[in-house]
């Protein structure tokens, strides 16, 4: 069925005020067909991988809350997502809040149905675990590249015995599965204590390219844009931002807080420095509005959430115009 030509709009807070109508994504429709849509604004509802402080399944709720407060346009990039693709609120993937490999497929096959609409997913979760099958749903005929912000490198192997999924584990076994190839992907605001002193050593010596929060500060943000940007190459590229890798200063409501991180400015400005890539989907992760009732660390993952938003759109309508002649 041929995608309409009349873009799904936000609610005006001008005509209704934000504290009125039913919660979307960024007052957005909310629509069920992915092959009408060019991005797909999802909810992942599921922290069965958090190993400490639970919570996060509550975040896409407080992001759609929280989102209320975007508008239409980027006032930097003066990107309009709206006016480039056509995006509405598809919902939440189902979860199955009891079992962590049932939820790992239902999760997968909805992703799966989105990506063969060919619609764009960018998600907001739960916790970090997540993002695996959605790379099983996305990534399944090719290795993808990978723009990653956070704490921690979530490349650990084994928790509790033997135990292979958890949220400190999806981008080992991203890489084991032919997921993620990772010589292009970037790792951003790496910090905090380890539990060994080779913790790191998976990602390093598979070509992971690590920027410790120390070298973040060291580079600065420009120098560290330039750095993802050639990690990542012109390939198919994924952002997936934990909002960990924050200062907790300004994102308390989450489950893993580290002292040191990134402001939100910095990330803003990371973020928009990474216009231009082929960027094929994004999440925001580890939201736990229980942590933070101010709804300050919700209102960070909806602005995350629509930093990334305009990248993808300007992605898709790059995507879409016909290559130059020569």
């Amino acid at each position: 069925m041929a995608k309409q030509q009349t873009n799904p709009q936000p609610v005006d807070a001008a005509v209704t005020p934000r504290f009125g109508s039913i919660p979307t994504f960024m007052r957005l429709p909310h629509l069920k067909d992915p092959s009408q849509l060019d991005i797909a604004l999802i909810g992942v509802p599921w922290d069965g991988g958090t190993t400490n402080r639970a919570g996060a399944r509550h975040g896409p709720r407080e992001i759609r809350n929280m989102s209320s407060f975007m508008r239409k346009v980027h006032h930097v990039s003066r990107i309009a997502p709206y006016e480039l693709a056509r995006v509405a609120d598809l919902g939440d993937a189902p979860v199955n809040p009891i079992d962590l490999m049932d939820s790992l497929a239902r999760i997968e096959r909805f992703f799966a149905k989105v990506h063969a609409g060919g619609c764009v997913p960018l998600s907001a979760g739960g916790d970090h675990l997540i993002t695996l099958p959605i790379f099983r749903a996305i990534a399944a005929k090719r290795p993808i590249g990978m723009i990653h912000v956070d704490a921690h490198s979530d490349t650990n192997d084994r928790y509790f015995g033997d135990n292979k999924y958890t949220h400190g584990t999806p981008f080992r076994r991203a890489v084991e599965e032919g997921l993620l190839d990772p010589r292009r992907v970037v790792q951003i605001g790496i910090r905090g204590s380890i539990y060994s002193a080779d913790d790191m050593e998976f990602a390093e010596s598979s070509g992971m390219r690590v920027i410790y929060m120390e070298e973040f500060a060291r580079l600065g943000v420009e120098k560290v844009i330039k750095e993802a940007r050639r990690v990542a190459g012109r390939g198919p590229t994924y952002i997936s931002f934990d909002v960990d890798g924050l200062d907790p200063v300004y994102a308390p409501g989450t489950g893993t807080p580290e002292i040191g991180g990134l402001t939100t400015l910095e990330a803003q400005h990371l973020l928009r420095g990474l216009q231009g890539l082929d960027l094929i989907g994004g999440d925001v992760v580890e939201v736990s509005p229980p942590f933070d009732p101010s709804g300050n660390t919700a209102l960070v993952g909806a602005t995350v959430m629509f930093e990334i938003l305009c990248l993808l759109a300007d992605a898709v309508a790059r995507r879409r115009k016909p290559p130059k002649k020569r």
